[in-house]
């Protein structure tokens, strides 16, 4: 079993609506140094589908994205150096 990292920071989107959970993810991983973590909370449907999607299209390492009891999701997303 992998080893569970804990986030360096945490942002709850919760209530979101797209496109915007994207955006504040990305100018929160633009505010972190290359190797931190974050844990985003976001909700079901499209932020939950396009969000990930997102992350990893601009180079980040999505660690897990799960469901927690309140129906929201749990992303949490590793920051990848830029270039």
């Amino acid at each position: 079993m992998s080893e569970k990292k804990k986030a360096d920071v945490f942002l709850d989107l919760s209530g979101v609506l797209c496109p915007m959970n994207f955006v504040k993810t990305k100018l929160e991983l633009e505010d972190m140094e290359e190797g931190q973590v974050l844990e985003v909370i976001i909700d079901d449907g499209e932020p939950v589908r396009n969000v990930p999607r997102s992350v990893k299209a601009e180079g980040h390492k999505v660690l897990e994205l799960e469901e927690i009891p309140d129906g929201h999701y749990s992303l949490v997303i590793k920051k990848v150096g830029d270039e």
